[in-house]
């Protein structure tokens, strides 16, 4: 797909190029020094889309300035819940009020919906399908403070569970129109959120999201990355990198991890002579990489080689999250490093 020229609405202003971030390793920007940016694009698409609806409500754990959901909370005071940090009592509320006829957005960190909570986001919303949105932030390795907030693995914690459609936008542009989105959509939704000033990406590709929907970002011959999440960006990175090796990537960005889009998925790792790579920012455990793999065993599909971009099946360390990423094999030098390898 070719890039295009993008008109940007009002409300999604993007931040001055080359602006200097000076967030904590907590809520750190994945933007590069020069890379365009939004501003908490879940909370001001949230806020808008609330003025329209009234049942709209939103719920933290005493996060709500780390998940963007201030932004919903300054606009609409009298529809915004401040839980404390009890993760269990916020899904039990949202839960509640979705029974009453409400339609909660309820935000936290990743790590404490997946680990603290899973169990009443199982009995209380999952089995009884009410449409609750949870929405995280700080996924995979999106923060430098070490494994007791690094959500590598809330992927496979949630594909397991019936009823849940996951989600894991790229950039704020697609966060913006995932929003409308979930809202439509009745039933549980889990969505990994990047929050602050968000990249933009997309974009320029003239995308559009679409829940349910895989789609082919650009073509390409010798290489097919199959990536969700801000490894799409990376992914797109890694293709202008080895264009130069005369290399030719494809990448398809799935954003809805379940449930899966299995005939674009299939229809593209089914032709013929190409590497297919899955990149994700994940654990290699459980995450998109094994759903795609089971999903081209059970078909019958047989690419020409299968490879896995991810996060190791361990711990990981604390530090900066640039040095992080390149230590894991999920920045885009990386990438490019691996796929030169695979080649």
């Amino acid at each position: 797909m070719k890039r295009s020229k993008y008109t940007r609405p009002a409300w999604l202003s993007e931040a001055k190029t080359g602006e200097r971030l000076t967030t904590s390793a907590m809520i750190a920007s994945l933007a590069g020094p020069d890379q365009r940016t939004a501003p908490a694009p879940f909370g001001h698409a949230l806020a808008r889309l609330a003025e329209e609806r009234p049942e709209i409500v939103g719920l933290t754990a005493d996060l709500g300035k780390y998940t963007d959901l201030h932004i919903f909370a300054q606009k609409h005071p009298e529809r915004f819940y401040q839980m404390g940090m009890a993760e269990q009592l916020l899904i039990s509320a949202a839960a509640g009020m979705a029974r009453e006829g409400f339609q909660p957005f309820a935000t936290t960190y990743a790590v404490f919906a997946a680990r603290r909570a899973y169990d009443f986001i199982c009995m209380a919303i999952a089995e009884e399908n009410l449409d609750v949105k949870i929405v995280c932030a700080l996924p995979g390795l999106t923060t430098g403070y070490g494994p007791s907030h690094q959500a590598t693995e809330d992927i496979a914690i949630f594909r397991g569970l019936p009823n849940m459609t996951i989600l894991d936008p790229c950039d704020a542009h697609e966060i913006a129109q995932a929003v409308p989105a979930i809202a439509d959509h009745k039933g549980p939704v889990y969505m990994r959120l990047l929050r602050g000033n968000v990249p933009l990406v997309l974009d320029e590709y003239g995308y559009t999201f679409e829940l349910g929907k895989a789609k082919t970002i650009r073509d390409g011959n010798d290489v097919l990355i199959v990536s969700t999440g801000l490894m799409t960006m990376r992914a797109l990175e890694a293709a202008d990198a080895l264009r130069e090796d005369r290399v030719d990537v494809s990448v398809l960005h799935v954003p809805t991890i379940k449930p899966l889009d299995t005939e674009t998925i299939l229809r593209e790792a089914g032709k013929g002579g190409r590497l297919v790579v899955v990149a994700e920012n994940h654990t290699v455990v459980g995450g998109l990489g094994e759903a795609v793999a089971g999903l081209l065993l059970r078909s019958g599909t047989i690419p020409k080689a299968f490879r896995q971009v991810g996060l190791p099946d361990e711990f990981l360390d604390a530090g900066a999250l640039p040095t992080l990423h390149d230590r894991y094999g999920i920045s885009t030098n990386a990438m490019v490093r691996s796929i030169r390898e695979w080649l």
